[in-house]
Formats: structure tokens, C-alpha cells, sequence
């Protein structure tokens, strides 16, 4: 008995092992791992030593800078965060056996998803899953993408980009970017319309931080869209009560305004001649296995998101 319990702490040693060079890993720093793993530097350290040890092969060069992967670091790196995911989602399915949803979900979305999105996938999760508490942290991808990095979201959804170490990206949605007017614009509301036919315009849009500001501008650029006056508001609530003034206009995701082929609060006219899609993709860090609780969330959020983008699938005729 006591030499199968020597070898599960063996075992869970070396799990440890293995998160604390994953965390080191992606941070580059053994300070940085050691406050996103809550252990010490020294600490770090010493796993990591260790590990080398048992391996017989350097995983870092060290110096007075970041800590840089090794050949062997980088070939570990993609082996090891599989291991750990493997691992979290054995325990989970086993758990899943012992009793019903229950936990917390830690969810990160943009303005993009909380407006129409959010609402009834939340009210349906909460119907349904009354005993896991569901916390939504709103915000652009320039801070959700990192805190989806460190593992204090489970998922967040973002617009497409580049990738970054430590998490796992895949596709969401492709939904259409919509001009947003006043509602009493003498533009087609839910028609389609060229923007270089407006003639000069006023626009409300995101600041540089945001992902989606630079393919406006390149949109603009490529198909003579003329910007007379140009105020950059970082604030989803600012932006529609200045476009409701009347003077104002805004580009933004059809999911987003979903809602308004019923409200009216807003005119809402697709670009065409060419048509502009904006793709979301889910991210989540690529060490961990979505819970039991967060995969549920996600699928509810899926369904109710797909349903809402439905009217924006086809192409509305221009005018």
C-alpha cells in the first residue's frame, strides 16, 4: 500500500512538474509562471531543474533577460500541454458520473456578443443549469485575449487574429459588418446599400486597440469609402447614443444588431458591392479542457448566437 501511494505522488509530482514548464513556457518568465501557478520562484525553478534532470536535456537557456525554450523546451512544450488536457478531461468525465452541473463558468465576450447574444443564452443556461454561476467579463480582445492566456477565463470569444502561444483558436461565427444609423436615416433599413454611394460621412468607430478597426480602414481604403469626420469612441453605449443624435453613423456586426429588424430603434443597412463579414473565433487556453459547466454555457451560447445571425446568412438586395 505505501509503494502505491509513493507512486500516485509520483505521479502527481510530475504533473506538477509539467504545468509549472508549460507556464514558463508561454510567460517566458519563471516569475511570471510562479504567480499564474501560485507557487514560488525558487520553486519553479527546482521543478523545472528537475524535470531537465529526469529528460537529461536543457529546456531553457538562462540569462538576465526572458527565459528562452531550448529545441527540446519547444518539442516538449506541444507534448506536454497535451498530456495536461488529457489529464483535465479524464478527471472531468469521470467526476460528470457523480453528480449534476455545478460550478462556475468565467466567460469573456465583447460588446459584439453581450447586446443581443448574451441575454437569452443566459437566461436559458440559468433555466437549465440553475446550480452553476455563470460570470461574464466584457471587454475588447485586446484584454480578453490575455486573461484568456493566464486561464481566468475559460473561453472568450474575439475576432480572428493571428494566434498567440498558449491557447487554442477555432471558428465561432461569420457574420456581416452593418452600417448603424439613426432611426430615422432615409437608408434601407435591412436593405443593402454601397458605402461610396453615401458621398463624405461621419463616423463613430473603434479606437487602433481594436481588432476590427484596421480591416474598417483597409475596407474604406479599397473601395473609396470618403470619411469626412472620424471620432474614435472605445464605448459600445457611447457609440449608439451618439449615432442616435442623427448626425453620426457606425459600423458594426450584424450580430450585434440582431435585434433591430423588430425595435427600429436604428436603421440598419448591410454594405455591399463587396459585402464586408467579420469571422469571431472562441479562444481558450491550450493547457486546459473546457469543464463539464463551460461546454455546456458554450453550446447554449452556439445555438442561441446561430439563431440570432440567421437573417444576416443571405445577401439582402442593394439599393
Amino acid at each position: 500500500m505505501a509503494r502505491r501511494l509513493s507512486d500516485t505522488a509520483g505521479v502527481s509530482e510530475s504533473f506538477r512538474d509539467l504545468s509549472l514548464f508549460v507556464a514558463a513556457y508561454e510567460e517566458r518568465s519563471f516569475t511570471a509562471a510562479a504567480l499564474r501557478e501560485n507557487a514560488t520562484q525558487p520553486g519553479v525553478s527546482q521543478h523545472i531543474r528537475k524535470l531537465e534532470d529526469r529528460l537529461g536535456v536543457r529546456l531553457f537557456t538562462r540569462g538576465t533577460g526572458p527565459v528562452i525554450p531550448t529545441p527540446a523546451g519547444d518539442a516538449l512544450y506541444g507534448r506536454a500541454v497535451e498530456i495536461l488536457r488529457a489529464r483535465e478531461a479524464a478527471e472531468r468525465a469521470v467526476r460528470a458520473y457523480g453528480h449534476a452541473l455545478e460550478g462556475e463558468v468565467h466567460v469573456g465576450l465583447m460588446p459584439t456578443m453581450t447586446r443581443c447574444a448574451l441575454a437569452p443564452a443566459l437566461d436559458r443556461f440559468i433555466r437549465e443549469q440553475p446550480n452553476v454561476i455563470v460570470r461574464i467579463t466584457e471587454a475588447y480582445s485586446a484584454m480578453l485575449t490575455p486573461l484568456t492566456g493566464t486561464g481566468e477565463l475559460d473561453f472568450a470569444v474575439v475576432p480572428a487574429f493571428g494566434g498567440t502561444t498558449g491557447l487554442r483558436v477555432q471558428p465561432f461565427l461569420r457574420t456581416a459588418e452593418v452600417l448603424v444609423s439613426a432611426a430615422g436615416s432615409d437608408l434601407p433599413h435591412m436593405g443593402s446599400i454601397r458605402l461610396a454611394d453615401l458621398g463624405t460621412l461621419r463616423l463613430a468607430l473603434p479606437s487602433p486597440r481594436n481588432t476590427r478597426r484596421q480591416t474598417l480602414e483597409t475596407y474604406f481604403a479599397s473601395n473609396a469609402v470618403a470619411v469626412e469626420r472620424l471620432v474614435e469612441l472605445d464605448a459600445m453605449l457611447g457609440t449608439l447614443d451618439l449615432v442616435a443624435t442623427g448626425h453620426w453613423m457606425t459600423v458594426l456586426p450584424a450580430i450585434m444588431m440582431a435585434n433591430e429588424a423588430e425595435r427600429r430603434h436604428f436603421t440598419v443597412t448591410r454594405l455591399a458591392d463587396p459585402p464586408l463579414m467579420l469571422e469571431l473565433v472562441l479562444i481558450q487556453p491550450l493547457r486546459r479542457s473546457l469543464s463539464a459547466p463551460a461546454a455546456a454555457f458554450l453550446a447554449v451560447l452556439e445555438q442561441e448566437t446561430v439563431r440570432l445571425n440567421a437573417g444576416w446568412d443571405r445577401e439582402a438586395p442593394a439599393v
